[in-house]
């Protein structure tokens, strides 16, 4: 079955490379590489090129996508991507010569529309004793061949059927092009609209976590967003049909979530900064979720609050 990997890239040449030579290691090659540039200077262009300059088993479409939107730029992906599977994987991940074989083998094997592998984070030995032992940055995990729930979809490793996404120039919804969340929007969608997409547990790829995000503010910000995207995703009913009521519930859970895990980080100081801000983070979701109802975005790829 012919492959197409797509690739949103953004100021990352290093790691891009890094990358595209795991993906020329696999053992089950793509048909093609998609790669689209959200840099309107084409930083990427070179890394691009020089792969193809070393031989490339498979062609790699570049092509530069200049608004800053990441929904636009993976929509550019899928419109230049030809074959019958797609294959998402982030600029700044790993991937082991194992890592599509395993997932298209998850595919054929449950006769599903999809899968999701892990993204397995990889945080510096010198990170703050804290964050390696709060494991914030971990995906939780399923075994092999389960149904993933609507409340955990979402790209970094997914493959999925070239049709399910060929139906519309927008698959991904340019409204979320500069909060993120455009994601597990189409997923949910798809699913809602009887696609099957499984986990595959084996298909792991790595995440190297930067520097910049070995912070308690990057951790509270994520948090945060990763509210808002929970909220919008309930009141488009992405999660189930919400009438006024139900708002307001959510908006009440939130709330009083809010107040106990506010509680629950100051009781937990004396326990290791590691537990407390655990429960600072989710704070911080609850936050989010509430912050939808005021209209406000959390912009994380235009790094502003809106």
């Amino acid at each position: 079955m012919s492959i197409s990997i797509c690739i949103a890239t953004y100021r990352r040449q290093e790691k891009l490379g890094l990358l595209l030579d795991d993906l020329v290691k696999q053992e089950l090659l793509p048909t093609e590489v998609v790669v689209i540039d959200n840099d309107a200077d084409g930083s990427a262009e070179a890394v691009v090129q020089q792969q193809r300059e070393l031989g490339a088993p498979f062609p790699i479409h570049y092509d530069i996508q200049p608004k800053k939107n990441i929904s636009i730029t993976r929509n550019r992906t899928v419109a230049l991507a030809s074959e019958d599977w797609l294959a998402f994987i982030d600029d700044d991940e790993r991937a082991p010569v194992s890592w599509l074989k395993l997932l298209m083998e998850s595919v054929s094997t449950y006769e599903a529309a999809g899968a999701l592998g892990p993204v397995v984070p990889v945080v510096p030995a010198d990170a703050p004793k804290w964050i390696q032992r709060g494991h914030f940055y971990d995906w939780s995990r399923m075994k092999t061949g389960t149904t993933i729930p609507l409340n955990k979809l979402r790209f970094g490793n997914l493959i999925l059927r070239g049709d399910l996404l060929r139906g519309t120039d927008e698959p991904f919804d340019p409204n979320y092009g500069l909060t993120g969340g455009e994601d597990g929007d189409l997923l949910m969608r798809l699913v809602q609209q009887g696609a099957h997409i499984i986990w595959c547990d084996e298909a792991i790829v790595l995440e190297p976590v930067e520097q910049s995000r070995l912070s308690l503010r990057w951790l509270a910000l994520r948090s945060m967003r990763g509210g808002q995207d929970f909220a919008r995703h309930k009141l488009n009913g992405r999660l189930g049909h919400l009438n006024l009521i139900g708002q307001l519930r959510l908006l009440l859970r939130s709330f009083v979530q809010f107040v106990i895990a506010l509680i629950l980080t100051i009781l937990h100081l004396p326990f290791g900064l590691h537990r407390s801000a655990y429960w600072l983070l989710k704070a911080s979701a609850n936050i989010g979720k509430m912050s939808i109802f005021l209209g406000m975005h959390y912009q994380e790829y235009g790094e502003k609050v809106t």
